[in-house]
C-alpha cells in the first residue's frame, strides 16, 4: 500500500468540522482482508505537539500505549529522528496473542489542522522476523492526528495468513473489524493522558 494514498482516504473522510464526541469512521478498500478506519476523539485542553511528541517516543510506548509488549528504535541511515525513526513494535492482542513488524514513522506536518505523524510497515525487515515470536504483518500503516483539543488515529494493519490459524485468521481479520472502534477509543485515550503528561 502507498501511504500518501492511504493518507488521502482518510482525509477526504474527515468531518467537516471536528466532532463532539467519539466518531469513528471505516470503509473497505482493494479487496483487502481488513477495513481501513480511524476515530477521533475530543480532549478538552489537548495539546498537539505534546501528541506527535509523545508518538515520536517510540522507545517509550511500553506502559503508555495499551497492547505494546515490546517496542524499540532501531538505527537506520534512511530515518534521521526526530523527523522519522525505524522502529521494531509486537503487540499482544488479548486472547489472540502477538502480532510484530518493523515500521518507520515520520512526522508529516500539518494537514487541514491537524498536526500528523503517520508510520508505514518496512516489508523486507518484517518479511525478516521469526513467526515464533508472533504473527508477522501483512500491512501495517496508519497515522496519529491532533488538533487542539482532538485526537485522532488512523489504521490498516493485517496479520500474514501463514502465520495464523484458521480460527485466529478470523479473529484478527472480521473480528478485528468488529472490535476496532473500542480499541481505536482506548488507544487515542491512552495517547491524550500521556500526552498530557509530558
Amino acid at each position: 500500500m502507498d501511504l500518501a494514498a492511504f493518507l488521502d482516504r482518510v482525509f477526504a473522510r474527515l468531518p467537516a468540522s471536528p466532532p463532539r464526541e467519539f466518531t469513528w469512521f471505516h470503509w473497505s478498500h482493494g479487496g483487502r482482508s481488513t477495513e481501513e478506519g480511524f476515530g477521533l476523539l475530543p480532549v478538552p485542553g489537548l495539546d498537539p505537539a505534546k501528541v506527535i511528541d509523545a508518538v515520536m517516543d517510540v522507545d517509550h510506548y511500553v506502559g503508555n500505549v495499551d497492547h505494546v509488549k515490546v517496542c524499540r528504535s532501531a538505527r537506520d541511515a534512511r530515518f534521521s529522528p526526530p523527523e522519522a525513526t525505524r522502529f521494531y513494535q509486537r503487540i499482544e492482542v488479548p486472547l489472540l496473542g502477538s502480532v510484530h513488524h518493523e515500521l518507520v514513522l515520520r512526522r508529516m506536518g500539518e494537514r487541514k489542522g491537524y498536526a500528523v505523524a503517520a508510520w508505514d510497515i518496512l516489508r523486507p525487515e518484517t518479511d525478516a522476523l521469526s513467526a515464533k515470536e508472533g504473527a508477522r504483518s501483512d500491512y501495517s500503516q496508519g497515522a496519529w492526528l491532533a488538533m487542539p483539543g482532538h485526537i485522532g488515529y488512523a489504521l490498516a494493519s493485517c496479520p500474514r495468513r501463514e502465520d495464523v490459524g484458521l480460527l485466529k485468521w478470523k479473529a484478527l481479520t472480521a473480528g478485528a473489524d468488529a472490535a476496532a472502534s473500542r480499541v481505536l477509543r482506548g488507544n487515542l485515550e491512552g495517547m491524550a493522558r500521556w500526552a498530557g503528561r509530558r
